[in-house]
């Protein structure tokens, strides 16, 4: 403990203590230091260790990871979890069949029994955190190439997660923060019962779409929930029946006060991922090579999904939780486009780094800085065309089962037939698992599809980068149309029959696993996208150090602005307000900062896949059917606005008032400040929430599951 407490103290007089309230991602244990009294001006009533204390139950004990990309939190003292329905939404198209479809008609567990286990779902608690930028900083030197950096700060994270994971009791995890110059590591524990609660039906928890993503105003119960189990003594246990709820440290009480304007708001999360220290010769490639390919590139995959999925709940639960992550990004990537675009993000970075050039360059700072900005533009010059390349390349992967084929099942069925006989009867079953999984996230026409139209894409827009040699042949051999060609591939190919398969399995043959047309355009595909240049391997090399020397120039020269490190999937808390955006005739409420259930019924369109609304909802609205959950002005609240700084991987974070007391649930940011994770726009940015008075409305009185609401504690 004396070492942690002396280590904090050095690490937090390095950081400024001048901040915006409304803008940062912050560390929970430099809160007392930086953003305490802030947060206490705008309406916080908790101290900094009821925040953060790793010797008492604080906030952070109701704070999980969720299943590795989403946040959820603790809502009651038998383990229940709350989290978005999109964060839930793998979990619950696996639990779904055409009989029983939970994603299609919702579902809420009477009673523990009929809480339901997905195959893989795990929640991660934070226990603790240090700095270890000096250990780390010590075993790497100016002289070692960025691979031989790698290797020797690999080797001490090793040595860090070893002496600190008490065992294997916990999950060690040591990141890097402003891009290499400094390190933390981070102590998990990791709790994998986790089953499925409650869900509303996709009409309510996905309302509005691909449509109403990103968008205000929004109208939507983006939530699901789940509950923990562990085992009799609370600790981390596989499933079992056996298994009982587990009893969290802390979780937290539901407020059913609502919300108004300029009201204070927290969030704790996990945000996943943001750059606001790319230079401007990253955002330039991003905005004119990277995104558009990928944007077309999500399109064409997405319209090969949704031809079938349109044709039966079956085909389209098979392909729903794929098409909703692809469908997620491709609208992000094109707002991301616009806005930077519009704010002309790069022109802004641009001039920044100029006048960083220039401090550079003086005599005492040369050595180390002047030739930095130079070698980032030349790395970007080199790999703009590169990057088109990739994106095409990366969503041709994304959306279809078999271009990574090789990598996955081809793998295991290449050491299968390497392997003795004894060995091969005990990977057998293991490769018949996979397989039967992998089946039923597939539909052969389907796929055959999506991998016919990626590859003529690939061919025909990747045009500035040598595209992969087997592509490339059969792009001039059929015209461009790879129609015929897929087809044969998939009849030829071992990887396209559960029979084939269990066949070679029966006799193996390297051979024919060498020589599978599918598995040769997979290792190709994946050869080609893996492989570089020389001159682009040492410009990589060359921009790692560079980038790494610019953010420490930048902070030094106090040229940068930016005083919290990037967001990089670690417990952050962002703090703001209650905040409208200027008045919208789309939106019926008196001040643009929230929407009611009205609202949501004006969008209403019978048979919609977007905008359809259950009957039972119709006639609620229409009678005023609200409860408990009615606002002071007699309507029921269903979203509002926070001008929190959040980027993906808070979803489903708790929005908590000045008491820690749950208000909300984070699920979306705006459109309009889609270059959040580049730029934060003070004036635009905002954080899109559920109300809880509308997710508790949905359980109760929608759904008639006031059972779940009564193991809350409720706060009015």
């Amino acid at each position: 403990m004396k070492k942690f407490i002396v280590s904090l103290i050095a690490a937090i007089t390095l950081l400024p203590a001048t901040v915006k309230a409304d803008e940062g991602m912050w560390f929970l244990m430099f809160i007392e230091r930086l953003n305490h009294r802030d947060m206490q001006k705008m309406g916080l009533q908790l101290t900094a260790e009821e925040i953060y204390s790793i010797n008492h139950h604080s906030l952070k004990d109701a704070i999980v990871q969720f299943n590795g990309g989403c946040t959820a939190e603790l809502i009651s003292k038998d383990g229940l979890v709350l989290t978005n329905h999109h964060c839930g939404y793998d979990a619950i198209a696996e639990l779904s069949t055409a009989e029983k479809n939970h994603l299609k008609n919702g579902f809420w567990a009477k009673n523990r029994t009929e809480e339901l286990k997905p195959s893989s779902l795990f929640v991660r608690f934070f226990v603790r955190m240090d700095d270890c930028s000096k250990r780390i900083l010590a075993v790497v030197n100016d002289k070692m190439t960025e691979a031989e950096r790698e290797k020797a700060i690999n080797a001490e994270i090793a040595k860090i997660e070893k002496e600190n994971n008490e065992g294997g009791k916990y999950t060690v995890s040591v990141r890097s923060f402003f891009q290499g110059n400094e390190f933390y590591y981070f102590v998990y524990q990791d709790y994998k019962d986790v089953r499925l609660v409650g869900t509303p039906p996709e009409s309510l928890g996905k309302f509005g779409g691909d449509t109403d993503n990103w968008e205000w105003p929004r109208h939507t119960a983006d939530f699901s929930m789940f509950r923990i189990y562990a085992d009799a003594n609370g600790n981390p246990a596989e499933y079992s029946p056996n298994n009982v709820p587990l009893k969290p440290k802390h979780h937290l009480p539901v407020n059913l006060g609502g919300v108004k304007e300029n009201d204070f708001a927290m969030i704790l999360g996990y945000p996943g991922r943001t750059n606001r220290w790319m230079p401007a010769g990253g955002i330039e490639q991003n905005v004119k090579f990277a995104y558009p390919a990928w944007v077309e590139g999500s399109k064409t995959g997405m319209d090969q999904m949704k031809k079938y999925m349109v044709q039966s709940d079956a085909l389209n639960l098979i392909y729903a939780s794929k098409f909703a992550g692809v469908a997620n990004y491709w609208k992000n990537r094109q707002g991301m486009i616009d806005a930077l675009t519009k704010f002309q993000t790069a022109k802004a970075k641009a001039a920044q780094e100029a006048k960083f050039d220039k401090w550079a360059n003086k005599p005492e700072n040369k050595e180390k800085y002047g030739n930095v900005v130079a070698t980032i533009n030349n790395y970007y010059k080199l790999t703009n065309e590169k990057s088109r390349h990739d994106n095409y390349l990366q969503q041709l992967f994304r959306t279809s089962a078999f271009g990574t084929i090789s990598r996955s099942l081809g793998r295991q069925l290449e050491a299968y037939a390497k392997a003795d006989a004894t060995k091969r009867a005990q990977m057998a079953p293991g490769i018949l698992e996979m397989v039967d999984e992998m089946y039923k996230e597939l539909y052969l026409p389907a796929e055959k599809d999506i991998l016919a139209a990626q590859l003529k894409l690939y061919a025909s827009k990747s045009t500035g980068y040598a595209i992969a040699p087997s592509v490339d042949k059969l792009a001039k051999e059929n015209n461009g149309d790879f129609t015929k060609y897929v087809n044969a591939l998939f009849d030829l190919s071992i990887f396209t029959s559960k029979d084939r398969i269990r066949a070679f399995l029966d006799l193996p043959s390297e051979t024919m696993l060498a020589n599978d047309p599918l598995n040769v355009l997979s290792n190709d595909l994946l050869t080609h996208f893996n492989s570089k240049s020389d001159e682009i391997a040492k410009a990589q090399n060359d921009f790692g150090a560079a980038y790494r020397k610019l953010v420490q120039g930048l902070r030094e020269s106090k040229i940068g602005e930016i005083k919290y490190p990037d967001a990089n999937s670690t417990l952050r808390l962002t703090y703001g307000k209650v905040r409208s955006l200027p008045a919208d005739k789309r939106n019926d409420a008196t001040i643009n900062n929230y929407t009611t259930l009205a609202g949501q019924v004006k969008k209403y369109k019978k048979g919609d896949l977007e905008f359809d609304l259950p009957t039972k909802v119709l006639e609620m609205n229409a009678k005023k059917e609200f409860g408990r959950y009615a606002d002071k002005d007699g309507s029921l609240h269903v979203c509002f606005l926070t001008d929190n700084d959040i980027t993906g991987g808070n979803s489903g974070s708790p929005v908590l008032n000045g008491k820690g007391e749950l208000i909300g649930l984070a699920f979306d940011g705006n459109i309009e400040a889609m270059a959040g994770d580049v730029i934060f726009d003070k004036k635009l940015q905002r954080t899109i929430n559920v109300d809880i008075r509308y997710v508790l409305w949905v359980i109760e009185n929608f759904s008639g599951a006031k059972h779940i609401v009564d193991e809350m504690t409720i706060v009015k």
